[in-house]
């Protein structure tokens, strides 16, 4: 089975930020190796950080033409900050890496979808 796991960052703290300052250098070096871990695991494409829900833009087609506004569709506490892909036998398997990826005991949350 393959899955998509998107990673919500929530109140998680990322670098560059002044809550990620206040970590300690070794709970900031634990965060890096857990993701790292996470992206070696055998069956994970990993994907690539995205930029801040500031920085988006979202598009819906009123009239047949294209409307651009700023910022993410859903509120900055829900937007996605990553994702990767898995490649599993089982949910199980997903749900347990799910469990590893920082973000998820850290303030955020990761959502598995099923590819189909």
């Amino acid at each position: 089975m393959k899955f998509m796991l998107l990673i919500h960052q929530g109140t998680t703290p990322l670098p560059g930020t002044p809550e990620w300052e206040s970590l300690s250098g070794e709970e900031q070096s634990e965060v890096y190796a857990s993701y790292q871990a996470v992206n070696e695991t055998p069956g994970v494409t990993p994907g690539e950080r995205m930029a801040a829900p500031a920085d988006a833009r979202t598009v819906r087609v009123e009239d047949g033409r294209p409307i651009l506004v700023d910022g993410p569709f859903a509120e900055v506490k829900e937007a996605v900050g990553g994702y990767l892909f898995l490649e599993a036998d089982d949910l199980g398997a997903a749900v347990d890496l799910a469990a590893k990826v920082p973000a998820a005991s850290m303030g955020g949350a990761v959502e598995i979808r099923p590819l189909l």
